[in-house]
This record gives structure tokens, sequence and C-alpha cells, in this order.
């Protein structure tokens, strides 16, 4: 990270960390305080380092609702290690599933940002030694990678765990498509009801490849967190019993190891900075890759490059692709497989075990970790079983599981899912049909008014114009749900359970005169996935003559914290960060 971002109080933790403590009587007063909060005991144990744990937890979140449990025994366990231990709840953590549908998901996307400045904040006014950040759902999870190379003092992550799937292999995303097939009749409100009931049995992040899950399994790559951070399960089956509410030994296993490994990160002074570079970000797509994981990782993963001041250009996504094999498909692109059942046969690192030996790869084994290197935990790892988990020569495609479209309405990019998306889709010619908010498309194919063929649009739903770039689930699942062969392109961006063409993160965005404001109904939509083309079939000429006419962009919310976010944040290809920069 260039040095001119870094303020004063963090360049004061990096340099003394709990030193700021003993550094003369006038500290006196603030261990007077630490005193009466219980962390030290008399004045002869500030001569310890100091440790923090920054935990998310809220019964908001059913990934979040037993980090209380993880989290006490994680102070537990750093206690053992004769460290002052702090520990602070961060706010702002939102359910993703919870917040959908309504307005509440435009505060979802910057709720990543205050969660990193939430962490900034305690630790920049409580300088510590390291620190170790317990999380699990959609934003809280690059947050804290995020706020990891932001601070770059020795810090690991880890996570709570997936959730186990449902009764019938069911999921959160089953309940989304249950509501698509009850608009268009195919099943009964007391079905859908019941699917509701049966198809999240219990702690942790939604079961399938969401981005929850996809962040989590990307931490071991990039090197952030423990190997099988990603798929251990948060809980374990109990016989007879709906609800899993039983947290799962190995988690807690996991938890405490991670504690150990802070200590010997602050031992030996080894910092995110210290791991993180351009080739452990090529790691970590080549993952997003081979597992087919949520778009939304491009989104995240380009914000923590700008966080560490690395330069990382969207298109090198499209590189990767063409050597890195689609060797898992997860729910919902393979509904009858979740996350627990990659942890059976080898997690991460038999995914990566699986492309490394079709010899294509770029996946740099010698990549820095908080564990060692990524060698250590890949080749360690089991081979493919064949079934869950493919073979490079067996793979469900022989490219990644995402891809980045350019094209006249996507001058600097879109993003698309292709492990979830059929065959017979990736070449796609159709009608517009335009629609200015996700409200507005889901009406209309709740009702029945989008049909095989179409190519929806819904546009002002980017970082600027939502404000917040809402998740595109509830259209999705409607349109997956109901049957319908159609694509669906925006300048907002998809949940993780996302399936069909389903074409998101469209820059620039609408709000920011983006061409994909420009379209009308009825003009044709062309999409190549396999050329990595998207185009609207009109001239250069109609589009400028179309531009001259539109009327500007007025932000749909005029005060309060998404007013701010809405005139700060930069475009979905720059992965949608704050910035004062124009």
């Amino acid at each position: 990270m260039k040095e001119k971002n870094i303020n004063r109080g963090i360049s004061q933790v990096r340099k003394k960390g709990s030193g700021v403590y003993r550094e003369g009587a006038h500290m006196l007063p603030g261990a007077c305080l630490m005193i009466a909060e219980g962390v030290i005991e008399s004045i002869k144990d500030l001569k310890n380092p100091f440790v923090t744990i920054v935990n998310s937890y809220t019964t908001q979140i059913p990934g979040h609702a037993h980090l209380d449990k993880l989290g006490a025994v994680l102070k537990e366990e750093l206690e053992k290690h004769n460290v002052n231990v702090w520990y602070a709840n961060i706010g702002g953590a939102i359910c993703d599933g919870i917040a959908m549908g309504h307005f509440g998901m435009k505060y979802s996307l910057p709720s990543r940002e205050l969660i990193a400045d939430q962490i900034e904040t305690i630790i920049g006014a409580h300088p510590t030694d390291a620190w170790i950040g317990l999380g699990n759902c959609d934003k809280i999870v690059p947050a804290m990678y995020n706020a990891m190379v932001r601070i770059n003092i020795p810090a690991i992550y880890v996570s709570g765990g997936p959730m186990l799937a449902g009764d019938n292999n069911t999921d959160l995303i089953s309940v989304f498509e249950g509501v698509g097939r009850y608009s268009s009749g195919k099943i009964k409100k007391k079905e859908l009801e019941e699917l509701a009931e049966t198809a999240c049995p219990g702690y942790g992040s939604c079961a399938g490849m969401f981005t929850a899950n996809s962040m989590n399994s990307l931490g071991e790559v990039l090197g952030f967190a423990l190997p099988w951070n990603g798929s251990i399960p948060a809980t374990k089956r109990v016989k007879g019993k709906k609800r899993q509410f039983e947290i799962n030994p190995e988690r807690i296993d996991l938890v405490k190891e991670a504690a150990g490994r802070l200590i010997y990160l602050m031992k030996n002074k080894i910092k995110p900075l210290d791991i993180l570079n351009k080739k452990s970000l090529n790691n970590a797509f080549i993952l997003d890759l081979a597992m087919g994981g949520s778009t939304n990782t491009v989104l995240h993963l380009l914000a923590l490059a700008h966080e560490a001041g690395i330069g990382y250009n969207l298109d090198n996504l499209n590189e990767l692709a063409k050597t890195t094999a689609n060797v898992v498909k997860v729910a919902p692109s393979r509904p009858e497989i979740h996350m627990e059942d990659i942890d059976r046969v080898g997690g991460m690192g038999a995914i990566l075990k699986a492309v490394y030996a079709g010899g294509r790869s770029k996946l740099d084994l010698k990549a820095k970790t908080v564990y060692g290197t990524l060698g250590d935990y890949v080749l360690k790892s089991p081979d493919p079983d064949g079934e869950i988990i493919r073979s490079a020569e067996k793979a469900f495609s022989h490219e990644g599981g995402l891809a980045v479209l350019f094209g006249n309405i996507a001058r600097n990019g879109s993003v698309v899912k292709t492990s979830g998306v059929d065959a017979d889709m990736f070449s796609f010619e159709g009608k517009a049909k335009v629609y200015n908010s996700q409200e507005e498309a889901l009406e209309a194919i709740l009702n029945n008014k989008v049909k095989n063929g179409d190519a929806v649009i819904i546009c002002y739903e980017g970082p600027k114009g939502g404000p917040g770039m809402q998740e595109m689930l509830s259209p999705t699942a409607a349109i997956s749900g109901a049957g319908i062969k159609a694509a669906l392109i925006t300048d907002g961006r998809f949940s993780g359970g996302t399936r069909g063409l389903c074409i998101g993160h469209v820059s620039p965005e609408a709000a920011s005169g983006g061409e994909i404001g420009l379209i009308k109904n009825g003009d044709i939509i062309q999409i190549d996935v396999n050329k990595r083309e998207i185009n609207v079939k009109l001239s250069e000429k109609e589009l400028k003559e179309r531009r001259k006419k539109k009327a500007p962009f007025k932000s749909k919310v005029p005060g309060g914290w998404l007013a701010r976010y809405a005139h700060f944040v930069q475009s979905a290809d720059k992965g949608a960060i704050l910035s004062f920069d124009d």
C-alpha cells in the first residue's frame, strides 16, 4: 500500500503497537481503565503483548448467530499464550437473504466499507500488536480482508463455517426459486411454506457456493486463513433433530488453531502485505474459476487489490480462465452438491490439486500464506474423488467458471458465472425488456411478462445508481424457478446463489453515463460467452444521439449514509471502492 494513503494513527500502530502504553506515566490513566475492564490485572501486565479479537457476532445473521460461542473459545485459547486480549464486536453486519427484495439490500455492499472502517477505528484508537477477525458472511469477510491489508500488522481470519443442507438437499436458493415456481403455478403456497421451514436447518453461511462461502474459501488461497476455513460445516448433524445448532467440534478446533497461528505470526512479525501480492490474487482467482464461485468475488478481490495498492486489471480473469479447468460445481450450479460435500472429499486443497495436476494452471505453489506456502497445503491434499471434484481431464469445462464480457454496453467489462449457464445459452440473441430498478423487473417476472428469449435489462442498480449495487437474486431466482429461458443483464450484481445467463457488474453503470442506460425496449441484445462479448445491435451514431437526449442521473437518496456512499463510490470494474477521485 502506498505510504501516502496511510494516516499517522495507522503508521503508529504498525511501528509501536501496544508499545504506546509503555511510553511513560502519561499513559497510566489508560492502563487504569484496562484494569477496570479486566483486560489486565496490574500495571506489570502492560509488558505483555496485546492482541485483539474482532468478532461480527449478531443474531440477525444465521452465519453469525453462533460466533459468540466461537469467540469465547478464541479468547480462552489466546489467553493461554500470556497475552492481553481485547475483544471487540463490530456492527453493520447484514444478512443479504433477509435484506433481499426490499430497500434494505441497498445497504449490503456499502456495509463492506463500514465494517473495514470500524476495524480501522478500533485498532487505530486502541493500538494492538496483532488481531484476529471472526466472521462469516457476504460483506463481512471481504471487509476483514481489506482491513487486514489496510492496517498491516500481524493478523489472521477465521470463519464460522458453512450451513448444512436442508431436507432433500435444499438450501436458501431452493426457497427463492420456489417463489418463482409458486408464481407460475407449479407449486402451492403450503409447499412453499414447508420448503421455507426446512431448507436452512441451523447456524452457518448458506450451504452452497454463494458469496460468503466463496470468500471464506478464497481466504485459504489468498493466505489469510487456515486450510479448511471455507468448508468445515458450522454445525454437526444431530440424529432426530431438524434444527442443527450443535457446533461442529472440527470448527472449534480450527478456531483454536487460528489462535495459535496468530501468536506465531505476531512473534515472527509476519504481516498481511508480506503475503498478498499479484500472484496470490491470481491464485485466488484460479480457485474461484475452478469452483465456479460467486461473481461477487470479482468485486471484492478488485477492492482488496486496490486497498493493498496492487494494480489488477479485470481482463486478467479471462487469461487465467484459459488455463483453469472448472472441476467443481456446487449449488446453485449443481443443486444437490453443497459445501459439506466439498469438505468430505478434500476441501479447497483437493480442488486446487486437481487443477494443478492438470498441468495447465498458473497456480503459484510458492506463494506465502499464514500457514507456510500454498504448496504445503495443496500437495498434501487428497486427489479428486472424480464425482464431486473432477480431474482437470474430465472437468465440467476446460475453462474456468467465470468470465468477463466486453462490448458496446460494457466498455469496461461485465461478469458472468459461466458454470451456472446452460450450454445452449452461451450464444444468445433477444429483444430487450428494460426496467429501471430490481423492483420493476421482479414485478414483471412474477406477473409473467418476461418470456423465453427475452433480454431483461435492469438499469440504475450499480454502486452509484442503486445506490449500493443490490443483488438481483429475487429476479434471477424467479426466472429460474419459473423455467424461463431468458438473459438478465444489469449494472447491479448477483447473489452467489444465481444461475442462468445472468450478466452483472456492467461498467460503466447507467448512473455514470454507461451505455446500458441507453438501451430501449425492443433493442436486440447479442451475447457470445465464448467470445467474451456483449453488445446491443446499434450503431455508434445511434448511441451518441441517444446520449444527447438522455437526462442527467439524479440520485435516488437525498441524505444519510447512502447519499455519502453514492457520492464517493467508484464503478464495479474498480471494485466499488470509495475514493475522493472523480
